[in-house]
């Protein structure tokens, strides 16, 4: 019932914004906003269309790739500063200063040292999701209370069984909370490093279309973006709200 009543609103909500966008579209003309029956018939067109989907295709990577080395690189790292107050006060200010710097400003001496391909561009995004992540995961860790610990213990837990009954469900929402955000801005970043010296991805495929004047073109790639970024939100979200309770039950 619930996934019926999340479907329409999903549905009532895009009629809407639909409807406002062409209303939009007649008072602002065709020319700076065009119409969404256009976009919507040119984005039919791309789908037939092998380029349309390799650019597609080469931001998913991009992605994906940032979030599997981000995750597998912060995960463990906050888990174990988390639970270890001397470590996590040994390397906390090295986090603290390197957390508020802007990632991006980094782009020019990660294109020189990894190059403009593929592995610069994936190495930026996987800096912006770490550090989310690290600090996410570490604070998680830390809200272990020590009643826990000593049950654990009692019961003859050892380190292992810490990290995997305790430490990993409990911090478990925190970490899909921040890897929704994380990703948010990771995909901003990609369309922003795939608009510069490079003829691959929804950056350069929207930056084109805007270059040629094609705006119906342009807002395919901009919706085909959206949808991307909706599809990760949409499973960390789900991810996020079966692993919520199982954190719950364990820190009470």
């Amino acid at each position: 019932m619930k996934k019926r009543q999340l479907l329409i609103t999903y549905l009532v909500t895009i009629i809407l914004i639909y409807g406002l966008w062409y209303v939009l579209s007649l008072l602002l003309g065709s020319n700076l906003l065009p119409d969404p029956f256009v976009v919507l018939r040119q984005g039919v067109l791309e789908l037939d269309k092998a380029p349309f989907w390799s650019h597609v295709g080469l931001s998913l990577y991009r992605i994906l790739a940032g979030l599997f080395f981000g995750f597998i690189l912060a995960v463990p790292i906050g888990l174990f500063l988390g639970s270890n107050e001397r470590f996590d006060r040994l390397f906390a200010p090295l986090i603290y200063l390197g957390h508020p710097i802007p990632k991006i400003v980094l782009m020019p001496i990660i294109f020189v040292l990894f190059g403009l391909g593929d592995m610069g561009k994936i190495v930026l995004i996987t800096m912006i999701i770490f550090f989310q992540l690290l600090i996410t995961t570490r604070d998680s860790a830390r809200k272990i209370s020590k009643e826990v610990i000593y049950s654990l213990q009692s019961l003859g837990g050892n380190r292992w069984h810490f990290y995997r009954h305790v430490v990993w469900p409990i911090s478990l929402p925190g970490i899909f909370t921040s890897l929704r955000i994380g990703t948010g801005t990771a995909v901003a970043v990609l369309f922003f490093v795939e608009s510069i010296a490079t003829r691959k991805g929804l950056g350069f495929y929207i930056i084109d279309a805007w270059g040629r004047a094609d705006y119906s073109t342009m807002f395919v790639g901009i919706i085909a973006l959206f949808c991307m970024r909706f599809s990760t939100f949409s499973k960390e979200s789900s991810a996020n709200g079966k692993t919520y309770k199982q954190g719950i039950s364990v820190s009470s």
